[in-house]
């Protein structure tokens, strides 16, 4: 008996394990400049909450990942703050629980916003 709940409580940490990071999902910056701070919000949501990014900076070509769990939203919108102007650019409605990869492009002289989902 203490070998089959061992055996359970095994098998549902090990799958707890697996769907905590499963809408985890890579950002990278291909927009031609750095970015200063990451917003995350449910698309249907006004408020963009805290910076993502923290006291680092992604700068051009880089990239990071970020922690999603909240797979009641799948549909997200990204807020960024570029570091050289202080200028903000969104990217909306990007399922989250469907692309582990977002890659962000921007035009600044036509203010283009783009993003390649993989």
């Amino acid at each position: 008996m203490k070998k089959q709940i061992a055996l359970i409580a095994l098998t549902l940490a090990a799958a707890g394990s697996a769907w905590a990071g499963d809408a985890d999902f890579k950002l990278v910056n291909k927009t031609g400049y750095a970015i200063n701070e990451v917003y995350i919000s449910p698309t249907q949501k006004a408020n963009w909450g805290k910076d993502r990014l923290g006291e680092n900076q992604l700068l051009n070509g880089q990239s990071r990942t970020f922690r999603f769990g909240d797979t009641a939203n799948c549909e997200q919108d990204i807020k960024v703050v570029f570091t050289d102007d202080e200028s903000e650019v969104e990217w909306e409605e990007i399922n989250l629980c469907e692309h582990s990869v977002i890659t962000l492009k921007y035009n600044r002289k036509t203010d283009q916003a783009t993003a390649e989902l993989d």
